[in-house]
């Protein structure tokens, strides 16, 4: 059995990624790339998976996306519903600057 080195608890059973989520500040943002596409720019994670995130994500916004440097990128301008996304992930509501 798998033990979590910053709880204790069984890997299973394990809060950490939980507790990280809601004492996050995530900003969310735009970026114009080349040809003049505009991708949303979420960034402001630390100690939690982001490939799963940027899946998650993607999934609920159907879009593509990729993940750089501790953000993500998704492609279009979803920078409205980000958010309610975020929310859903288990990530505070209060904590995440949509920069408006």
């Amino acid at each position: 059995m798998d033990i979590c080195p910053k709880c204790g608890l069984p890997l299973q059973a394990c809060v950490c990624e939980e507790i990280t989520k809601t004492e996050q500040r995530i900003h969310i943002g735009k970026e114009k790339k080349k040809f003049g596409k505009i991708v949303t720019i979420v960034s402001g994670f630390q100690g939690v998976d982001m490939k799963a995130i940027a899946k998650d994500l993607k999934n609920d916004l159907a879009c593509g996306g990729t993940v750089k440097e501790n953000t993500v990128e998704l492609q279009g301008d979803h920078s409205r519903m980000v958010k309610r996304s975020l929310v859903k992930l288990g990530f505070s509501e209060d904590l995440i600057d949509t920069g408006q």
